[in-house]
């Protein structure tokens, strides 16, 4: 993709930044590749033999090496280097510690708490490092009743409020609250924990001085209401679910057509005026019923009943052009083969293939990041442990019997029960 200005690619907004990566499964690690994706040296610390508890969730990639990459790791992983370390040794804890003191970012996403047993939580590690921004992204935050509960996503759509303003409307065939597709809440709490580390950023550039950030996936999640949120706050009245329908636009939902489903999202009176003129009902502007939003807001079964069977009778690819051509919001509902095959998602170049550490070729989905000035690295996820030598070297200056050493101490690989990994 070509950039959108003849600006020359400069240094990375985050290179010479290091990020010492202790978080595992979605909401940490997301977190930290967009860090990567800016630049930043991140190091993800996994547990000996098996790493990051994702890389065992669904299908993976066929190749031999060490660990197991899965899909899910994949997704959330790039731009990273893996390290290995045991942090129920001492020699483990005390190599996390050295680490920590020449690292700019810390970020974990244990409950909240658990790493203060290994001496490696914020107020053990930050007086050793006075410029340490240390992240902790956890499911209640550090503090209150819920403080010391795990968390994962599909509860926290639930506790949020989310699932309640999502599924068909009460009484309706099928109506109850869903969940969505991909883990919103993680997805969330990950974006705003990079926002707040890239603020510390710019605040320690500033002061010289770090701080401690206090990521909550339930924060994040009940913000992530946005419009539903303010509006009970002015109302004191629960959003109800609309299933497919704009609870603030109409027409605007999914419509059968005679091949399949689409989505047309007629937003304002000049578009419901468009959209009547390709359905061939110019009469419905004029009707008092539908003079307004509000008023199609109000009669939106009515109006449904109307224009339906009209949209019904013809195939997706017969509406599609003719309502772009007016500029009125639509499009067909694609499955995941039908959007990598879209044009505009071709044209935006979101999948290019990398060299997986195995050899083998990857197809990996890019940084959405878009800036002049900055391409976002595209390097593939690593293998378990993959970078153990190379890490420990420039970060902390060992050689290789020094490596091997703290393999014999067994704070490297050595058996033992795996730290706690709940999030």
């Amino acid at each position: 993709m070509s950039a959108p200005t003849d600006s020359p690619v400069q240094r990375a907004p985050l290179e010479g930044v290091r990020v010492l990566d202790l978080t595992r499964v979605l909401a940490g690690p997301w977190c930290t590749q967009l860090l990567g994706d800016l630049g930043a040296d991140v190091v993800k610390v996994e547990a000996p033999g098996t790493g990051d508890d994702s890389r065992q969730f669904g299908q993976a990639l066929p190749v031999d090496g060490p660990g197991r990459d899965s899909g899910f790791f994949l997704a959330c992983n790039r731009n990273k280097r893996s390290i290995t370390v045991d942090l129920n040794t001492a020699s483990g804890a005390a190599l996390i510690a050295r680490l920590a003191a020449e690292s700019d970012v810390l970020v974990e996403n244990f409950k909240a708490g658990g790493l203060r047993r290994f001496g490696l939580d914020a107020a053990s590690l930050m007086p050793a490092n006075h410029r340490l921004i240390y992240c902790s992204v956890t499911g209640f935050g550090q503090d209150g009743p819920y403080a010391k509960r795990p968390a994962y996503d599909f509860i926290m759509q639930a506790m949020a409020g989310l699932m309640s303003s999502c599924g068909q409307p009460e009484g309706a065939p099928g109506g109850m609250p869903m969940r969505t597709g991909i883990p919103t809440t993680d997805l969330v709490a990950g974006y705003q924990a990079t926002v707040a580390i890239l603020g510390a950023l710019i605040q320690r550039g500033i002061s010289g001085q770090g701080q401690f950030i206090d990521a909550a996936m339930l924060d994040s999640s009940v913000c992530f209401n946005s419009t539903l949120a303010q509006a009970y706050l002015i109302t004191g009245q629960p959003v109800s679910r609309q299933g497919n329908n704009n609870p603030i636009a109409s027409p605007s939902g999914v419509f059968q057509t005679a091949d399949g489903w689409m989505v047309v999202a007629a937003g304002n009176d000049r578009q419901f005026v468009q959209l009547c003129g390709v359905l061939g009902a110019t009469d419905l502007p004029s009707d008092t019923r539908f003079a307004s939003n509000m008023m199609r807001v109000q009669n939106r079964q009515a109006l449904h009943a109307l224009i339906e069977p009209v949209l019904q009778s013809q195939t997706t690819g017969h509406w599609l052009p003719r309502l772009s051509d007016v500029q009125v919001p639509c499009t067909r509902i694609n499955n995941m083969a039908q959007t990598f095959a879209d044009p505009q998602v071709q044209h935006r170049n979101l999948v290019a293939e990398v060299q997986h550490g195995s050899g083998a070729p990857l197809k990996l989905l890019r940084s959405c990041l878009n800036m002049s000035a900055h391409r976002a690295p595209l390097r593939a996820p690593p293998q378990l442990g993959a970078d153990n030598a190379a890490v420990l070297s420039e970060w902390l200056g060992l050689d290789t019997a020094a490596v091997q050493s703290l393999f014999a101490a067994g704070a490297m690989g050595a058996p033992g029960k795996p730290a706690d990994t709940a999030p």
